[in-house]
């Protein structure tokens, strides 16, 4: 009878093993440093030139939606056409839905840095609202907390930035755009300092 003498061999799947880890190694290194320049540079791009950075990527937002709102449309109309089940209302209300959609949507199509811009600031008054809402929150259980000073703190930040961001939201928009240009820079930092550290897994 004939043996196997590879697999049977000292070390040929210790061997195995190792190549493996090697890659899977190889592969996590390759990721940590892709991600990370990827990371960086955006983050350098957005705090160098923000301006132009922000109303490129709203500009990509925008047609995202608006291309969303015509997919969406269509497909209202779509069932509201063929559909043999639904009622007469119904059917009303899909038609009328969709052609809001695709208006909606052919107007944000046509007027992408107007678009761009109302999505900004619908964005930066959200997050203004959200940041009094927390601001609120946090005096409400400011008494119950058991780091009532930094609980108050907190809470008068928050305010203050929800402020800010109500009252100036496109000053606003171009801050929280900053911020995020700067935490990229750092994560970046960090994942290629990452890729470089990791040994094995």
């Amino acid at each position: 009878m004939s043996t196997n003498t590879t697999e049977n061999a000292p070390g040929g799947v210790a061997g195995s093993d190792a190549q493996v880890t090697t890659r899977l190694t190889d592969g996590i290194r390759t990721a940590f440093g892709v991600g990370g320049l990827i990371a960086l540079v955006l983050g350098l791009l957005i705090i160098f030139n923000p301006a132009k950075s922000g109303a490129v990527a709203m500009q990509i937002l925008a047609v995202v939606m608006a291309a969303y709102a015509l997919v969406v449309g269509v497909v209202y109309l779509g069932s509201s056409i063929f559909s043999r089940s639904m009622g007469g209302w119904s059917r009303v209300g899909h038609i009328l839905l969709g052609l809001l959609y695709i208006i909606g949507g052919i107007v944000m199509m046509l007027n992408i840095g107007a678009a761009g811009v109302v999505i900004a600031l619908f964005l930066s008054i959200t997050v203004g609202i959200l940041w009094l809402f927390e601001g609120v929150m946090a005096f409400t259980v400011a008494g119950k907390s058991d780091n009532k000073v930094w609980t108050i703190i907190y809470g008068v930040v928050s305010v203050i930035a929800g402020l800010v961001l109500l009252f100036s939201p496109l000053l606003g928009a171009v801050t929280l755009w900053l911020l995020l240009g700067i935490s990229m820079v750092v994560m970046g930092i960090v994942q290629v300092i990452r890729a470089f550290s990791v040994k094995s897994i």
